[in-house]
């Protein structure tokens, strides 16, 4: 399957732009820094020169001021399961950039990594940051990472954790109680309702459409 074209959302000192994958619809999220132009690519899951093809377009997006080039400086993947790595190892051999991932998916992961995260820590680029939020229950070491903008609303890459309608899979009703209790203390608990959920398949969504079905939620068991 094609990649999905490019799709572009300005943020004032940020872009993102995303493609869609693989017969699996795995969003590919990449962050240019419109001052630095550094770049930030979350979860390089196939068609590695598609991937290639949105960094490239990326650069569009740097000032004309800016005297250096986009680069992607971190690859970061939510976690460890196969369809969200597929190109990992690829494009890390096209650039200069770092790979990591949540602590405890560190090990599942096909490339090595150069560092990792937990719950509670800073992803710090040139020209920008994002929080590092742990999601425990679709894998051990699954995270989230929240971009706050100076103006306008959260945007929060939450992997399979967190979709239109409900939480990731899990594999028992320990890891989706996990899930759905970390999801609820560390996203809905903390972030408004105009927070942008930017999932690792299909479309995004807000945390006010979701807040309302929490409870359905947990009721269903999934």
């Amino acid at each position: 399957m094609m990649a999905t074209a490019t799709n572009s959302l300005d943020l004032g000192d940020l872009t993102i732009r995303h493609i869609s994958v693989s017969s699996m619809d795995n969003n590919v999220y990449l962050l240019t820094c419109k001052s630095t132009g550094t770049q930030l690519l979350i979860d390089a899951a196939d068609d590695p020169d598609a991937i290639s093809g949105m960094v490239a377009a990326g650069h569009q997006d740097v000032k004309s001021s800016c005297t250096c080039c986009g680069n992607v400086q971190l690859i970061v993947t939510t976690h460890s399961h196969w369809d969200h790595v597929r190109a990992l190892a690829e494009i890390k051999s096209r650039s200069e950039a770092l790979a990591a991932c949540g602590a405890a998916d560190e090990a599942d992961v096909n490339v090595p990594m150069d560092f990792t995260f937990e719950d509670g820590d800073t992803a710090d680029l040139d020209g920008f940051s994002l929080d590092v939020i742990g999601l425990r229950g679709h894998t051990p070491g699954s995270i989230a990472l929240a971009y706050t903008p100076e103006e306008g609303p959260v945007h929060i890459f939450t992997g399979d954790s967190l979709f239109p309608g409900g939480v990731g899979k899990t594999a028992s009703d320990a890891a989706f109680r996990q899930l759905l209790s970390d999801v609820t203390t560390r996203i809905f608990d903390v972030y408004p309702d105009d927070t942008v959920i930017l999932p690792g398949h299909g479309a995004s969504t807000t945390l006010g459409a979701e807040r309302p079905h929490l409870e359905e939620w947990r009721e269903r068991g999934w």
